[in-house]
């Protein structure tokens, strides 16, 4: 199958990678043109600008929008807009605000373009393990464009099955979902980025304890100096805290265990704040996310060996570097 790429960072040059490997054809554009020509030596077909990638493929085309959220993927896809026409799908699989998705869903839907939003989560590991998809949109192009996701997400794998699942949607054991109408998967994605912020802080501040027990601020007695890169790896072999950012929590920790690469200034990426403003619409206590959330914000101030972890899993499954100039070591 055919797809446009629009943005070839470190998400969306891997998602073409995936489909090459599954023998999907990909039209690549990236304002940085040394992108395009790597991945132009991997097999994708270049082009020069949107118009250029819209006429290099077949319709009823698909393009994939793969940009920060806001400005550059609202202008990305009004542009698009201007160029596409009846049958065609824009995709926008980056962390947009879900009500915006409504609204360019109606604003396509009105001279015939389809809009998909895909929630998409795996990060920089997504090249090999597949990513996790959370599908908004209608049903006739979301199965229609169902040959590409099905190359993107992971596929059973080793996961065991779930008992009781029998006459439910099968793509959701393969690792992607049509969640429901647009706006859809951004929003459920967003509750999973707000979930993640809960779990990093629970590692964070629980590593944070077991480091202190050997302060000497304690009584000597009751100092207890423990091997955190050791206490990591056992919690992922058969304990109920076993999770993927406890596999990146071990990588980190068994590298340097006091993280002296880290200065412990955590960024937000903005699907947190969504999603509490959300929990507040609803009237939903979510108490956990709003402690998360202000821990990042306090970050940026003061920082904490809890911090440092934090940062230490956000580079390990997204890629994210901290800000220049913020003082390692503190």
């Amino acid at each position: 199958m055919q797809l446009g790429m629009i943005g070839l960072g470190r998400m969306g040059g891997n998602l073409v990678r995936r489909l090459l490997r599954n023998s999907h054809e990909c039209v690549v554009y990236d304002r940085n043109p040394e992108l395009v020509r790597a991945l132009a030596r991997e097999g994708a077909i270049a082009s020069t600008a949107l118009d250029d990638v819209a006429a290099r493929l077949a319709p009823p085309r698909a393009i994939w929008v793969m940009l920060p959220a806001g400005a550059p993927t609202e202008a990305t896809v009004k542009a698009l807009s201007e160029i596409l026409t009846t049958g065609d799908a824009v995709i926008d699989g980056g962390n947009s605000f879900w009500k915006d998705d409504v609204r360019r869903a109606g604003m396509l839907k009105a001279i015939g373009v389809h809009y998909v939003d895909v929630g998409t989560s795996g990060g920089v590991w997504g090249l090999e393990r597949g990513y996790c998809m959370m599908i908004g949109g209608d049903r006739t192009v979301i199965e229609r464009l169902d040959p590409i996701f099905a190359a993107l997400a992971p596929g059973l794998g080793t996961v065991p099955r779930t008992p009781h699942r029998e006459g439910r949607d099968p793509r959701a054991e393969r690792g992607y979902i049509h969640a429901g109408p647009s706006g859809a998967g951004h929003f459920v994605k967003m509750v999973h980025n707000g979930i993640e912020y809960g779990l990093m802080q629970a590692y964070a501040e629980g590593f944070d304890v077991l480091r202190n027990a050997a302060s000497p601020e304690l009584p000597a007695e009751h100092r207890l100096p423990l091997n955190l890169a050791d206490i990591a790896e056992v919690w992922r072999r058969g304990s109920v805290v076993s999770s993927w950012l406890l596999d990146l929590t071990a990588a980190a920790l068994a590298e340097d265990q006091d993280l002296q690469e880290y200065s412990g200034y955590v960024e937000d990426s903005g699907e947190g704040r969504w999603t509490l403003l959300a929990a507040m619409e609803e009237a939903v206590p979510a108490d956990v996310l709003a402690a998360a959330l202000n821990a990042r914000f306090r970050s940026r101030q003061q920082h904490t060996f809890a911090e440092k972890l934090l940062s230490a899993m956000r580079k390990g499954f997204g890629g994210h570097v901290e800000p220049p100039g913020k003082t390692k070591g503190s």
